[in-house]
């Protein structure tokens, strides 16, 4: 009995030993207990050694990440080693959120282990590793406690290294609780007043959310959205208020619904800092200056090819209306104030979505189908009207364009309506400035620049209105205006065709040909209509009108989610290819010329210039010559990365065309291109 007792204590006593020489031994503080543990009890020269800072806390007490939030204090460890042996960074487990209304924290609660690994040198001779570390801690529940710690202990060195049992679970543990390394990198933007990323590559996992190891990046109360587009998960929140420049590259862990963490790095997208410039630059200019830019752009809206037909409508009751100037004055105001409150209304829409963390810009309500097909609808339809079909404004169509063809103060609200919804496809030279200028202040300077942007718009209505001289420029009434009101039907079925060709590029060419049924179907109902205003007479034709109009929305409504969604136009010859970030990155990294045309199919001003300056055979030779990568990036339908990307450039809208020359700063050419807009460019940089 006695031996027993002997082997027992003999073997107790060797396990007390080797853990002596692998741990520091407990050390108690207020809510928390601690201790440090090394993987070996004997090391060799040249090895490295993971040692184990292990937390308990009390119960409901936790302790803080690398990044803790809104409050407290990540660990910190000071170490004291001998000399030519090294220390890493804490290897910080998947970290918890901890929600303290109004404040997010983020660290661990239970037991916690923090790995680093030590490099111990290969002429290492000493016959004892001594190892000592002075750690500081903030320990939380309702209220923080900080504490501090010194732990000590040596660990013999000799010509075999030997593992700790006692320590080899523990490490084992919080090897499995760090989140797993992925071998890729994202990108990062940030625009306006939130962070964004893209990271395409990721585990097929449901990712619930994510921690940014950066401080004073982010609002870290602010909601997180995260949605997966296209093979890439897309991030977003809010900047956070002490936010002041952005890091070159940080760690983010993404979680995923069973709690498995993930890190990767996350870099600053390609020419953030010239983005940042560009903002510093905006944020310092003079508001009047903005805000004369944004007139100039409304101004010359009017001249756009997608405006100039609802205008048209307006230009003729005020030619009707000559020699009544009062009611010239009061038509052109409440025109006015109908562009003016739908341009704030679309700037509080935009507002309001960009706050909710949706990717839009200018022009963001042409990326629904339906919206596109009603517009079609409703162009078609005045269209018709000024063709003699059907007279609008005595009942059905009351709501749509018959508002726009009535006399007065109605009439000429609902003309200007009509006109700013039909004007946001376009950007017009100084929009861009403006607009990118606008989504990065506060909402109530953000709204004085698009009132600024409507009241250009308004801007030649007044002047007719309230400048006799140019009013008298105007013919006199006639028999003419019958002539050009049919005449300028045309327009606005090129308009609607335009609009047309838009809803098929975005659902397909079934969509397509429903639509254009559909179409058939509004004008039967425009026919059966006009024939009851002539007659005045029975209830067939409205009840069949009615049936018709049923008809053609449903159409629309049945094509939009079952037609096939169009991709991007798929380049024919090797003119251009479709752009995404990595391919840009891959591009330039390789030191290529690249030129970036962002673009949609919506969007008149894009089409036209590729049409007249980028699709020329003299541009696709320049191309050619100086070996210029040509990626289009098409936003017809909603693309957060092309969103982001606008954004880097105080852009809102398309289009945006930039040229990336090796050892140049990126290059943002003008809005409107000539057709040697892009040769005389590659030939200037090329003797740079």
């Amino acid at each position: 009995m006695r031996l027993l007792v002997t082997l027992l204590c003999s073997i107790l006593l060797c396990f007390s030993a080797a853990a002596a020489a692998s741990s520091s031994g407990w050390q108690q503080a207020k809510h928390l207990q601690a201790e440090l543990v090394s993987e070996y009890q004997t090391v060799q020269a040249g090895q490295s050694v993971l040692l184990a800072l292990h937390f308990i806390p009390d119960e409901h007490w936790h302790t803080y990440w690398i990044n803790p939030g809104d409050s407290g204090l990540p660990t910190s460890i000071d170490w004291h080693l001998p000399q030519g042996v090294t220390a890493g960074s804490i290897q910080w487990p998947t970290p918890q959120f901890f929600s303290i209304p109004p404040m997010m924290n983020y660290g661990f609660a239970g037991p916690t282990v923090l790995l680093t690994e030590l490099k111990i040198p290969t002429d290492f001779a000493q016959k004892e590793l001594e190892i000592a570390a002075k750690v500081d801690w903030l320990v939380c529940e309702e209220i923080c406690i900080p504490a501090e710690a010194s732990f000590q202990f040596s660990i013999p060195v000799s010509e075999n290294a030997e593992r700790s049992a006692y320590a080899a679970e523990l490490i084992s543990k919080a090897q499995a609780s760090q989140p797993q390394p992925l071998a890729l990198s994202g990108y990062y933007d940030i625009a306006g007043d939130s962070f964004s990323a893209a990271i395409a590559g990721l585990p097929d996992e449901d990712f619930q959310g994510f921690f940014v190891a950066a401080t004073e990046l982010v609002d870290h109360a602010a909601p997180q959205q995260l949605l997966f587009s296209e093979g890439e998960w897309l991030l977003r929140q809010k900047l956070n208020t002490y936010f002041t420049q952005a890091p070159e590259q940080f760690e983010l862990v993404l979680v995923s619904a069973n709690g498995q963490g993930y890190s990767l790095s996350l870099k600053a997208a390609e020419h953030l800092a010239v983005a940042g410039q560009l903002e510093t630059s905006n944020s310092g200019q003079a508001l009047w200056l903005v805000l004369l830019m944004a007139a100039a752009g409304g101004f010359i809206l009017n001249l756009m090819p997608c405006v100039f037909p609802v205008l048209s409508l307006k230009a003729l009751s005020i030619a009707g209306n000559s020699g009544q100037r009062k009611q010239q004055q009061s038509d052109a105001l409440w025109y006015s104030l109908g562009v003016v409150l739908s341009f704030v209304a679309l700037a509080g829409v935009l507002l309001a979505l960009r706050a909710a963390g949706a990717a839009v810009g200018w022009g963001f309500q042409l990326q629904s189908p339906l919206l596109v097909a009603a517009l079609a609808y409703l162009l078609f339809a005045l269209g018709l009207s000024l063709s003699g079909l059907v007279q609008f404004g005595l009942g059905l169509m009351n709501a749509g364009g018959g508002l726009t063809q009535q006399k007065g103060a109605k009439g000429s609200f609902f003309t200007g309506v009509l006109a700013v919804v039909v004007a946001s496809p376009c950007t017009a030279p100084f929009m861009g400035g403006a607009l990118g200028y606008a989504v990065t202040q506060p909402p109530a300077l953000a709204l004085l620049v698009f009132v600024a942007l409507g009241l250009g718009m308004a801007l030649p209505f007044l002047l007719l209105a309230y400048i006799p001289a140019l009013a008298r420029l105007l013919p006199k009434p006639g028999a003419w205006m019958d002539t050009l009101k049919q005449l300028l039907a045309y327009p606005l079925y090129l308009s609607a065709i335009w609009l047309a060709w838009v809803f098929g590029r975005q659902t397909g060419i079934d969509a397509l040909a429903l639509l254009l049924c559909g179409a058939v179907a509004l004008a039967a109902a425009c026919w059966l209509w006009g024939r009851w205003q002539l007659s005045q007479q029975g209830k067939a034709e409205p009840v069949f009108a009615v049936g018709f109009v049923v008809l053609a929305l449903w159409l629309v409504w049945f094509a939009t989610p079952t037609g096939l969604v169009a991709t991007s136009a798929q380049a024919t010859a090797a003119h251009w290819q479709s752009w995404s970030a990595e391919k840009q990155a891959q591009l330039q990294a390789a030191g290529k010329p690249v030129l970036v045309n962002m673009t949609a199919d919506w969007c008149i001003t894009c089409l036209v210039n590729e049409r007249v300056a980028l699709n020329t055979d003299s541009s696709k030779a320049a191309l050619a010559l100086y070996d210029v990568t040509y990626l289009k990036g098409d936003w017809t339908r909603r693309d957060a990365a092309i969103t982001a990307y606008l954004h880097q450039y105080q852009r809102d809208g398309v289009p945006l065309y930039v040229l990336y020359w090796p050892g140049q700063p990126a290059e943002v050419l003008p809005q409107i291109l000539t057709p040697d807009t892009l040769r005389q460019t590659l030939e200037r940089l090329s003797k740079q």
